[in-house]
């Protein structure tokens, strides 16, 4: 248990907490650094000029432990070089706000990487339908002397699942001092106890130690961003936290219910701003002031209190998911979705009923 779980989470913590007011000192001399006086917008929410990307230190210390602590391989090669170029593309968005639709771009070049070393969805556990293979159809081509496979369905599947994430946990759960990655941090964790239940099989201990690294790396993290935060993550730490965790979950024999479970606070608030976009013709790809932790900001709740409901339904919701059954996860998932849903709409109406 220490090896696979207590060592490489608290090595990463190490490394990124040493690292960030590093990463601090940079980000204000590259002027990466977010002014509420400049930067006008309904979504900004701080008062005083903080640095962003802040995922740039949870990438460091997270390699580091990685390269210390796992054997690599072209899997995970192909995992580390999808973060970053995340990582680039996040610290040129945190630092020149680029257009949401190149930016996406790269983002599904990001997560082509990992699925074109041999990462995918082979299968699905569908509610009431038992396991779906999606291992075909297949495309086999001769590559430098080399016979290459591509599942058509498993890839394009891990391909939506992976950018899917990220935008949603970036959309739903990066707002707020210490939201996004308390947040990720226990979605990680979670993803680590499921994926060590199965240790008994050795192919699942890097599984494991990565989701471990992952935990511990926005652990490290979290003394700096929690409130009052000293740095942001950014659209850096947003995307790579959403990117590692869905890529977890497909290499936790394919778990992507359990974490559609565990964030599905910030997924499903994701999905009522995208609808509430399309509807009112504007792009689900620009942001607004309209999320949930926007509405509770704007009830009255402290920024803490906010961080907080977060972390505590994101960990409630961690342990539930561990005891669930494919179906289960569904009946959970929808009774969230109407929840949500109800208490958004009930913060829209106190909103109203108050201006």
């Amino acid at each position: 248990m220490n090896y696979l779980f207590f060592t490489p989470l608290a090595i990463a913590a190490v490394f990124v907490f040493v690292i960030t007011p590093i990463v601090i000192r940079l980000m204000w001399r590259w002027k990466v650094v977010d002014d509420p006086k400049t930067h006008k917008h309904p979504k900004v929410i701080h008062t005083v000029p903080t640095p962003r990307g802040g995922g740039l230190a949870i990438f460091v210390g997270l390699l580091i432990a990685t390269l210390l602590l796992l054997p690599v391989d072209k899997h995970l090669i192909g995992i580390l070089l999808g973060a970053l170029v995340l990582v680039i593309t996040g610290i040129l968005d945190d630092k020149y706000d680029l257009h949401p639709y190149p930016r996406l771009a790269l983002q599904f070049i990001a997560a082509g990487i990992p699925i074109a070393t041999g990462i995918g969805i082979a299968f699905w556990n569908a509610p009431f339908l038992g396991q779906i293979d999606l291992s075909q159809p297949q495309i086999i081509f001769i590559l430098f002397g080399d016979e290459k496979t591509i599942w058509i369905l498993s890839d394009l599947l891990a391909l939506v699942w992976i950018v899917m994430i990220m935008n949603f946990l970036n959309w739903g759960a990066n707002g707020i001092d210490g939201q996004l990655t308390g947040t990720v941090a226990i979605a990680a964790t979670v993803i680590a106890i499921l994926s060590f239940s199965f240790s008994a099989d050795i192919a699942e201990w890097p599984v494991t130690i990565l989701a471990a690294i992952t935990a511990g790396a926005f652990f490290g993290f979290l003394p700096w961003h929690a409130f009052p935060q000293k740095i942001m993550p950014g659209f850096t730490g947003a995307t790579l936290g959403g990117y590692l965790l869905a890529v977890l979950s497909i290499l936790t024999t394919t778990k992507v219910g359990l974490l559609a479970v565990v964030l599905g606070l910030p997924l499903i608030d994701s999905f009522y701003t995208i609808v509430r976009r399309v509807v009112s013709g504007k792009s689900p790809f620009w942001g607004d002031r309209g999320h949930l932790h926007h509405r509770l900001l704007d009830s009255g709740w402290k920024k803490s209190h906010i961080m907080f409901f977060y972390w505590g339904i994101t960990l409630l919701l961690g342990i539930i998911a561990l005891n669930l059954t494919t179906d289960q996860k569904l009946y959970t998932v929808v009774g969230l979705f109407f929840l949500i849903g109800g208490l958004i709409l009930w913060l829209t109406k106190q909103k109203q009923s108050s201006g």
